[in-house]
This record gives structure tokens, sequence and C-alpha cells, in this order.
């Protein structure tokens, strides 16, 4: 699914909305050429009064979805209690950022045998997202995807600095497959404009794809959608 060798781009709203939304996002990013589709049923948020996903009822749009369209879909879980029915409906299961230090849920996704997205920690060095991974890899389960997408630096021009020395080094020291999310890294400035700035998708996050070490780097996870209005979650960055 992602390997070294190939490259996999992975596309999709950051949070499931409405079906129908849901449906015609997936159906666009599987005619460009996009072999997963990502997009949150549960999500994290800095502010607890931002939309937090549907939840139980983004898993159903999502597994509908798949049953429409063919395409596999990646989705992020939050919780232990959570891992089985995510992993229910989705074919890659995703660690976000703020989760990459949750010991008991790195081990339990380690034993759901579906392949992991393990996002590196906002604030964490390669070190701690290795040994994040071995969490899941004890487990018995080596299907482990490392994903940079940006850390936090004292620059804030672009939120997050995505970090493409990591992506190299990674590929030093470890066997695992490294893929590179520029959402995060280009989420202010001219980088990415917010609505109702009229390129979608946004041209300067194309800039960045360009950037990406895809000689080293096999997949590439964007946040995408057909639509001009803003979205629930993350608008700025989609």
């Amino acid at each position: 699914m992602i390997e070294n060798g190939q490259f996999t781009v992975i596309a999709g709203p950051c949070a499931v909305e409405t079906y129908e939304t849901t449906l015609a996002c997936a159906r666009s990013v599987l005619n460009a050429g996009a072999a997963l589709f990502r997009a949150g049923a549960y999500k994290p948020r800095t502010n607890p009064k931002s939309f937090q996903g549907l939840g139980d009822k983004g898993l159903e749009i999502l597994e509908a979805v798949r049953r429409e369209t063919g395409i596999r879909i990646v989705t992020e879980v939050m919780e232990p209690g959570l891992v089985e029915k995510v992993a229910a409906c989705a074919d890659v299961l995703q660690i976000g950022t703020r989760n990459m230090s949750n010991f008991p849920l790195l081990k339990e996704v380690g034993k759901a045998r579906r392949p992991v997205i393990l996002k590196r920690g906002m604030a964490a060095t390669l070190d701690e997202l290795l040994h994040a991974a071995e969490y899941i890899l004890q487990e018995g389960n080596e299907h482990v995807i490392l994903c940079e997408r940006g850390i936090r630096t004292f620059e804030t021009y672009t939120r997050n600095t995505l970090d493409l020395s990591a992506v190299p080094a990674l590929k030093e020291l470890t066997h695992l497959p490294v893929i590179v999310d520029p959402s995060h890294g280009t989420g202010a400035g001219p980088w990415c404009r917010p609505w109702p700035w009229p390129a979608w998708p946004r041209e300067p996050t194309a800039s960045w794809w360009r950037c990406t070490p895809t000689r080293t780097a096999p997949g590439l996870p964007t946040a995408s959608s057909p639509w001009t209005s803003p979205a629930l979650s993350a608008s700025w960055k989609t």
C-alpha cells in the first residue's frame, strides 16, 4: 500500500462533514489518482469549542463512501477503546501528532493488524518518533508508516516548520517507510491563504509538494476538497 520504491498520494478533507461532501471529495481525489482517502471522524482540536468531528456517524459515512467508490480509507483513532471500531471501517489507522506519545493507544493499534500512519509529535525528536513506532512494532504489527508533518519552532510564518531533513535521516535510522504531510507546514501567510482565496487546490501548497523529497519519501498525505466553501475543520489548509 505504501512502500519504499513507490509513490502514494493520500488525499481528502480534514474532517468528515456530510455524506454528500465526503462522497464528492472521495470521487474527486480518486479521479485525480490518489490511492487512499483521508478524512477524520474524530478530530482532536486545540480549542475545545472547535468542531470535534462527527464521531461514530463519521465512521458510518466513511464506510458508506468506501462501499460506493472502492477507495481505501485512512482515518485517525484517538483512544484505545475506539481502535476496534475504527479498524472495522478503515484500511489504515492514523495516529495524530498529539497522540504520538499515547502509549496505551500505540500498543492497541499494534494489536489491530491494520497499517498505521504514525505522525511525528509537534515537538518530538526523531528518536522519540522511532521509540513510539517501537511500541506498535513490539505488539506484532510490522506495517508502520512514519509521517513527517512539521514541528513547532520559534518561526510561526507557516504555522509549523516542515522538517524535510528528517526524511533522509529517518531513512538512515530505520527500515520503515517515511511519508511527508505538507498541510501543517504551509498553514499561514501566502503559502496557504484562507478562504475565499480562489486557487483550489491551493497553488502554494502544490509548490511544497514539489519540494517533498519523493525519491526517499514514498507517500504524500494532504488535505484537499473540491468545495470552495469553508470546511468545518482546518479550512485554511484544505
